[in-house]
């Protein structure tokens, strides 16, 4: 077996981090970013959500039909959305469609807003219908790693309204777990608080006979100790909670 050491400060890193009004991001750093689309310089995203968002584009050919409107924000420009929304649109609006300033999700590189290409597009509202090619890279983002962050039937447990715009990289097989069990990123860290590591962990079936373990180790100390198996691969994430989220590919 392998011994793997896990420190505090780890619970604030990794592609399963949850951001939103009661948990903010820790860490503003831009290391191994990349640029979306050649044509939008500005659009970044870390690198590995980059490489999937790439595989989803290639598989349903839709370079030409969608746009990646925003990727990373950093602190001072999510200020100057939030205090232009508010000024512009109001509270209201911008209570329901902007995130608090260190509260938002495109500060970690791993969320996008997309668009339908056209003339004219709204930054804060880019129109992604339920149709058409946008419904079909709705429907193959989970099996690259993406989730809809804010479906319209989570408001109440997300805090923030309907964007069918907005897509969150959490890596697979998280993102085909949440998408099968209609689960919000909110109620899938929940759900797998279920799946200890000293207990049952959550298993599944992956490809060519492969099969993926999940399970949750909670860190109230400032490092634990944890084992897996000698020859496995496996990802660490912290939860930007209380803790870790670990994936094993035997």
């Amino acid at each position: 077996m392998k011994t793997i050491i896990l420190s505090k400060s780890q619970i604030y890193t990794g592609d399963l981090i949850l951001v939103n009004a009661h948990y903010p991001v820790h860490s503003h750093s831009i290391e191994g970013f990349s640029i979306v689309d050649a044509k939008y310089p500005d659009v970044r995203m870390k690198r590995n959500a980059v490489n999937a968002l790439q595989c989803i584009f290639d598989k349903i050919g839709c370079t030409d039909q969608i746009v990646a409107v925003s990727g990373h924000r950093s602190l001072a420009e999510q200020v100057e959305i939030y205090n232009g929304s508010m000024r512009d649109n109001g509270r209201s609006f911008t209570e329901k469609y902007v995130a608090l300033p260190n509260h938002s999700e495109h500060h970690t590189g791993l969320a996008i807003d997309l668009g339908l290409k056209q003339e004219v597009i709204d930054f804060i509202r880019p129109e992604f219908p339920y149709d058409g090619i946008c419904n079909k890279f709705r429907k193959t983002a989970p099996y690259y790693g993406f989730v809809e962050r804010y479906q319209s039937d989570k408001e109440d447990i997300t805090g923030i309204a309907h964007e069918p715009w907005h897509f969150r990289y959490v890596g697979h097989p998280h993102s085909e777990v949440m998408d099968k069990e209609h689960l919000s990123f909110e109620e899938y860290i929940e759900y797998i608080r279920n799946f200890t590591y000293n207990k049952e962990h959550l298993r599944i079936s992956g490809n060519a006979g492969k099969e993926i373990e999940i399970f949750f180790v909670p860190c109230h100390t400032e490092r634990v100790e944890i084992t897996i198996p000698e020859h496995s691969i496996y990802q660490v994430s912290g939860n930007n909670v209380d803790g870790f989220i670990v994936t094993i590919l035997r």
